[in-house]
Formats: structure tokens, sequence, C-alpha cells
């Protein structure tokens, strides 16, 4: 692999490895925050892996910038962008993460997995006198 496609994949390969680290397709809004704590928004991540992701979004960054990206199931992970191509970028964290962790499904606050017509019933005896 020329250092051109490697520098690129950076993101995506494993430390002190050239080899790609397995990669997972998903569609995942994450919130992105510079390392100074300046919000920029949300990001679609479109690939993820334990040392890296892919993501685009409205935002202008350039290559070596400090970010932290707020993922659904991993949480804040800090890292630096390797690559930037148009909108896309790719991102390389400064630790290893659990990819499968950001696909578990949200969990439901305990009043939401009750049935929609038992969900109220209680409140509605409130207003009897």
């Amino acid at each position: 692999m020329a250092d051109n496609e490697s520098d690129k994949d950076a993101g995506q390969v494993a430390q002190n490895s050239q080899e790609r680290a397995k990669r997972d397709s998903l569609f995942l809004l994450a919130e992105v925050i510079r390392e100074t704590g300046e919000a920029m928004g949300k990001a679609r991540v479109r690939n993820l892996s334990a040392t890296g992701l892919m993501a685009d979004g409205d935002f202008v960054f350039l290559v070596g910038d400090r970010l932290v990206f707020d993922l659904r199931g991993v949480g804040a992970v800090g890292g630096r962008v390797v690559w930037v191509e148009g909108k896309r970028l790719g991102f390389a964290f400064d630790r290893a993460i659990d990819p499968q962790a950001a696909r578990k499904p949200v969990t439901a606050a305990p009043a939401d997995n009750i049935p929609l017509y038992l969900r109220y019933l209680h409140r509605s005896q409130q207003f009897k006198n």
C-alpha cells in the first residue's frame, strides 16, 4: 500500500500495523467537539472501527485537528483528523474502542417499557374526585 493510501486509511489502521482494522459500515449521528470545548455540530459517521472512523458533515477541518466525537454507546473519544476530502474526514482515535457498543440499541426509560394504553392510566386517576 502506498504511503498516501496508508495515511488516508489511518483512521482504520491498527496501531503499529499496516493491516486495516475491521470496519463496520453504519449510519450514526455523533456530536463533534473541538478539544477546546467548541461544539461543531453533528457528523454522520459512515464507518467505524476500533481505531477510527470516517464521517461527513457541514464543517471544515484540517489534517491534524484535534477533536472529540461523542459516539452513542461508546461516549466521548478524542483523536485527530488524518485525512480530509470535501465534507468527509478520516479520524484516528487516541485509544481503541469497541465499535459494537455503538450498534447496541438505546435502552428506554422504565416508563417507556409500559404499553401506551397503560402509561397514562395512573395519571388519569389524579383527575377523579
